[in-house]
């Protein structure tokens, strides 16, 4: 957290206290409701607070990752409205109102996307990445599950140049691409299968 940002009660729909900052009885933050997963949380804090800080040090949710803190490598992507937002630069005031998805919730998304009567244990992309062993160090894992998810929910059957125009702006450290492509297609081959059944 940056100097200055205090974070204070965060607490669940439910009421249920989930953490408190050691100094939030000097709590400068506002009380923001927002949705994650489709979970409705109350989080104090100031309105220009990373909305990633808010999912991992107070919601801690882990699969958005810090990489560059300055929303140009895709690590800490999560879906915003079903679109990918960087929340290392995305305040958290501004997802007030609208529906953030991080990779834990990629299943129940696809499933209410895909109006399927179960959660399936994952999402097909993260099936797909597993299957191909796209991830090899893990920190790119999020960006390339959520972009490619996004993607696959605008166009289920994307040529292989559409996927790397999407992808661009998503850098893998470990040179997976080539994986990645292959994971991206097997995916959009399971959600068609998926469809056809």
């Amino acid at each position: 957290m940056l100097e200055g940002q205090q974070i204070g009660i965060v607490r669940d729909d439910l009421g249920g206290e989930l953490a408190r900052n050691a100094n939030s009885g000097q709590d400068d933050g506002l009380e923001l409701n927002i949705t994650v997963n489709a979970k409705e949380w109350t989080v104090s804090a100031t309105p220009d607070t990373p909305l990633l800080y808010v999912l991992s040090n107070e919601l801690q949710l882990q699969g958005p990752r810090f990489g560059c803190g300055l929303g140009q490598c895709g690590s800490c992507s999560v879906l915003v409205d079903g679109t990918e937002k960087r929340s290392c630069v995305t305040p958290v005031s501004a997802v007030q109102g609208k529906s953030v998805t991080t990779l834990e919730g990629l299943p129940g998304w696809y499933a209410v996307v895909k109006r399927l009567a179960r959660v399936p244990e994952m999402h097909p992309v993260q099936q797909a990445m597993l299957d191909e062993q796209a991830p090899q160090c893990g920190y790119c894992y999020n960006g390339m599950i959520v972009k490619a998810a996004e993607l696959l929910s605008k166009n289920p059957r994307p040529d292989e140049a559409q996927i790397k125009l999407a992808m661009n702006g998503h850098l893998c450290r470990c040179g997976t691409y080539p994986s990645v492509i292959r994971a991206i297609r097997r995916a959009s081959d399971l959600m068609a299968f998926a469809e056809v059944r």
